[in-house]
């Protein structure tokens, strides 16, 4: 009985935060009072979606970095950092105007994904005598949420500061066929540490599963700027989760230790990409999911994960996360039809993800961390990608 009162009170306030347009209204920061880096026409981002208000949104930091979002699947829309030399351009893939986002081809550039991030094996999981399926959206599996997923919504802006904004929005019940009506906050922060901060928090009032992540295609050279072999790539993992023909975790862990998917010491993302390696083969490249290490920490407790350097700017990115895992995609699915925002192609493998993450299909591996949460727990996770510079190569 308490259970059941709890359920309709939460309910009850999710209802009344998503209808709270007040606090929208007086946190805004418009685009048109800022001089943006940016190229895109935030004129170009501004539109109505089924009754909700979609706007480009901006973040700037006292170095200069320049983070601009739409409120359509939360979207990291461009990433202005600099180079060794003090020159900026943007890191990510993306689109110039809204409409290619909405009505363009299927994709996730710079999205927050959920309900689940990666894939759930035949689109289908149980949670304790009842069983829940999902769209098949991936060949014969279930990909980042789902046909209409958290990249493809309208989010709620809650509240915005220079250097910091916050985002809600309340997913509901049976959703993509995902059960218990899930109120979500993503904010995004960029620190003057040069850190794009993402922090992820969710409530349940029934028993779900949640795995939230962050989508960029990052290219330190700048978008379309060619291919992305030649970036040097650490990633702190001894082991890794082995695929399927369909990219599903066959449930084991397995070194990378004598394999082309050792990170361990910084290589180039390209200098082992053709080697005869079935799990290369599976995912045309790099696709896989990392089990990261414990240690060591930066000085929040959160788990070094990545680095990357673009050897000709310098630039550098390293990743820090509390999630168990990080999937590194390697733009193996690109093909040069998708233009981007500078008039240049999305090249094949010109770009790569670091995805923190729970690993995928974890329903249905009872021997990975579960991704399972209860009523009156919270979810939480947080993600750090911090930019830097460097001289000399290691």
């Amino acid at each position: 009985m308490m259970k059941n009162i709890i359920a309709v009170l939460f309910f009850v306030f999710l209802t009344s935060a998503c209808k709270d347009k007040t606090k929208q209204e007086t946190n805004l920061k418009t685009t048109e009072v800022l001089t943006l880096k940016t190229t895109i026409r935030p004129d170009d981002f501004k539109a109505v979606i089924d009754g909700d208000s979609v706007n480009l949104f901006v973040l700037q930091n006292k170095n200069g970095l320049e983070a601009t979002f739409t409120n359509y699947g939360l979207r990291l829309v461009s990433l202005y950092v600099p180079d060794k030399n003090g020159n900026f351009e943007d890191v990510v893939l993306g689109h110039a105007t809204l409409d290619e986002y909405v009505n363009g081809p299927k994709g996730y550039y710079g999205s927050i994904i959920g309900r689940y991030g990666n894939r759930i094996a035949k689109g289908s999981f149980s949670l304790g005598d009842n069983t829940f399926d999902l769209a098949i959206n991936n060949n014969e599996n279930h990909l980042h949420g789902g046909e209409i997923g958290f990249e493809s919504v309208v989010w709620k802006v809650e509240n915005q500061t220079s250097q910091s904004i916050e985002f809600s929005r309340l997913s509901p019940d049976m959703e993509e066929g995902y059960p218990g009506n899930l109120m979500v906050h993503v904010t995004y922060t960029l620190t003057d540490e040069n850190e794009l901060k993402i922090a992820y928090k969710a409530e349940t009032d029934k028993t779900t599963v949640v795995n939230l992540t962050h989508h960029s295609f990052f290219n330190l050279k700048g978008e379309g700027e060619g291919d992305v072999n030649d970036h040097l790539l650490m990633i702190n993992a001894d082991q890794y989760t082995p695929v399927d023909a369909g990219l599903i975790p066959t449930g084991e862990i397995k070194e990378v230790k004598d394999t082309p998917l050792d990170f361990r010491k910084i290589k180039t993302i390209g200098s082992e990409i053709a080697s005869d390696f079935e799990q290369l083969k599976i995912g045309k490249g790099y696709d896989h999911n990392y089990v990261l290490n414990d240690a060591p920490q930066n000085s929040e407790g959160l788990t070094f994960a990545a680095k990357v350097i673009e050897p000709k700017s310098g630039r550098v990115l390293e990743v820090y996360t509390d999630e168990p895992g990080v999937q590194l995609y390697g733009g193996n699915f690109l093909n040069g039809k998708m233009i981007g925002k500078n008039g240049k192609p999305h090249l094949f493998r010109g770009s790569f993800c670091l995805e923190t993450q729970h690993y995928p299909d974890s329903p249905n591996q009872l021997d990975f961390p579960s991704t399972t949460l209860e009523p009156g727990d919270t979810y939480s996770s947080n993600c750090v990608y911090k930019f830097g510079t460097i001289d000399a190569l290691p």
